[in-house]
C-alpha cells in the first residue's frame, strides 16, 4: 500500500514538474514523439501494403499452380522445345497419382477471329479448357450452363462467353443458344461466365472479351499449341507435397533418369505468398529498427534534460534527504518523472502516427487504403518509449539518489 501511494504521489509530482516546464518538456520529448509517430506510420503502411498484395493474390486464387514444359539451360543445344511439350497423357497421370491436387485442366490459348452476323472481332482470346476449370478458377456461369464432360469427350462446338464479349460482338442481351463463328467454325453459346476483374498487380484494368471452348475442340483446331496445366491444391499447406508429387509423376512419364534435369517447370502461388510474407516481415523489422533510432536520440535528450533537472533541484533533493527521504524514494521520483515524460511523448507520437495513417488511407486509388495501426504496434511503441524513460532516466535518478544532503543544501 505504501509503495502504491508513493508511486501515485511521485507520478503527480512528475506531472507537476512537466506542467511547470511545458515548453522544455515538449522540446525534450520531440525525439520520442517523432520516433513513435514514425514507428506507427511505417508499420501501418507496410501492413497496409501487405494486405493489399494479399487481397490482390486472393482475387487471383491462392491455391493455384501451373505446370509447363521447359528445356533446361544445359540441354538447350541438345533437345527441342517441341520435345518437352506437355500432353494429355501426362495430365491424366497427374490426376491419378497426385492426391494433393483436387482439380486440373490443360489450357490452350488461341487468338482467332470471332464473328456474329456482320460484326467481326479480330484476335479474340479463345481458351480451351476442361470442365474442371470452373472449380479451379472459381468462376460461375451466371446464365446457361457450364461445360460438362460430354462436351469434352465428344469435342462439341460449344462455347462460354463473358459479358464483355456480348457487348463487343453486339449479341442479344441473353445470347444463350445463339451461334457465333470462331475461326470460321459455328459454335453454340451454352453459357455466360462471370467476368473476373483482376487487380493492377495481375494486369487488371478494363475487362476484355473472353471465349472458352472444350479443350478437345481447341486441340483439334490447333494441335501444335503450347499446353499449360493449371491445377488447384486441396489446401494451401500441401504446396510442397503437390510439387513433389507432380515432379515424380512427370519424371516417370518422361523416363528421366536420376541425373537428368527436369524438363518442366512449376509455379505455386502459395509459395510466392509465403515468400512475400517472409520478405514483408523482414522489411518491417528493418524499417522499424531504422525509425527506432529516433527513439534512441530522444532517449539521450531525456537523459540530458533529467541531468539538468537534477542540477536545478539539488537543494530540493538535499532538503528532502535532510527530513528523512531515502535514496530509493529520490531515485523513484526522478525515474518516474523520466518515464512520464517519455510516455507523454509516446501518447502524442501515437496520435500523430494515427493521423498520418488516416491521411494515407484517404489518398485516391492508394494501395494503402487498407492501412491501419495494429494494436501490437501501439503497445510496442508505448512499451519502447517507457523503456527508453527507464534506461535513460536511470543515470540521472541514481545521481540524484547519491547526492550528499549536506553538499546539496550548500548548492547555490
Amino acid at each position: 500500500m505504501f509503495l502504491i501511494r508513493l508511486i501515485f504521489q511521485t507520478v503527480f509530482l512528475a506531472l507537476g514538474q512537466i506542467w511547470a516546464n511545458k515548453g522544455r518538456a515538449v522540446l525534450t520529448s520531440l525525439g520520442i514523439i517523432i520516433g513513435v509517430a514514425s514507428v506507427i506510420a511505417v508499420v501501418a503502411a507496410l501492413d497496409g501494403m501487405r494486405n493489399y498484395v494479399l487481397k490482390e493474390v486472393a482475387t487471383f486464387g491462392a491455391q493455384k499452380m501451373w505446370v509447363w514444359g521447359n528445356v533446361p539451360r544445359e540441354l538447350r543445344t541438345t533437345i527441342s522445345w517441341d520435345s518437352v511439350r506437355l500432353n494429355l497423357n501426362e495430365a491424366r497421370r497427374i490426376q491419378e497419382n497426385c492426391p494433393s491436387i483436387s482439380a486440373l485442366t490443360p489450357i490452350t490459348d488461341g487468338r482467332w477471329d470471332v464473328t456474329n452476323g456482320r460484326i467481326t472481332q479480330q484476335a479474340v482470346r479463345v481458351t480451351g479448357i476442361w470442365p474442371e476449370w470452373h472449380d479451379i478458377e472459381d468462376r460461375t456461369v451466371i446464365r446457361g450452363r457450364p461445360f460438362f464432360r460430354i462436351d469434352e469427350d465428344e469435342r462439341r462446338q460449344v462455347c462460354l462467353i463473358n459479358e464483355k464479349a456480348i457487348d463487343e460482338l453486339e449479341l442479344d442481351v441473353d445470347p444463350v443458344l445463339d451461334f457465333i463463328l470462331i475461326d470460321g467454325r459455328r459454335f453454340l453459346i451454352v453459357g455466360i461466365v462471370e467476368t473476373k476483374e483482376l487487380g493492377p498487380m495481375f494486369g487488371g484494368g478494363e475487362s476484355q472479351s473472353e471465349i472458352f471452348i472444350p479443350f478437345s475442340t481447341a486441340y483439334t483446331m490447333n494441335p501444335y499449341d503450347w499446353l499449360v496445366f493449371m491445377a488447384k491444391l486441396r489446401t494451401p499447406d500441401v504446396a510442397e507435397e503437390a510439387r513433389e508429387e507432380i515432379r515424380f509423376a512427370l519424371r516417370k512419364a518422361r523416363n528421366l533418369g536420376p541425373e537428368d534435369p527436369d524438363t518442366f517447370e512449376m509455379e505455386i502461388l502459395q509459395n510466392l505468398i509465403d515468400q512475400f510474407n517472409d520478405i514483408a516481415s523482414v522489411i518491417t523489422l528493418i524499417a522499424g529498427g531504422v525509425v527506432s533510432i529516433s527513439l534512441l536520440v530522444g532517449g539521450i535528450g531525456i537523459m540530458n534534460i533529467m541531468l539538468v533537472s537534477v542540477s536545478e533541484r539539488t537543494r530540493e533533493i538535499g532538503l528532502r534527504k535532510a527530513v528523512g527521504a531515502k535514496p530509493s524514494v529520490i531515485l523513484l521520483q526522478f525515474l518516474v518523472e523520466a518515464v512520464v515524460l517519455c510516455s507523454f511523448g509516446g501518447a502524442i507520437g501515437v496520435s500523430i502516427g494515427q493521423a498520418m495513417v488516416l491521411a494515407l488511407t484517404l489518398i485516391p486509388d492508394s494501395p494503402m487504403g487498407d492501412a491501419q495501426v495494429p494494436p501490437e504496434a501501439i503497445i510496442l511503441a508505448f512499451g519502447f518509449s517507457a523503456g527508453v524513460g527507464i534506461v535513460f532516466g536511470m543515470f540521472p535518478a541514481i545521481k540524484a539518489a547519491r547526492l550528499d544532503p549536506i553538499v546539496a543544501l550548500r548548492h547555490e
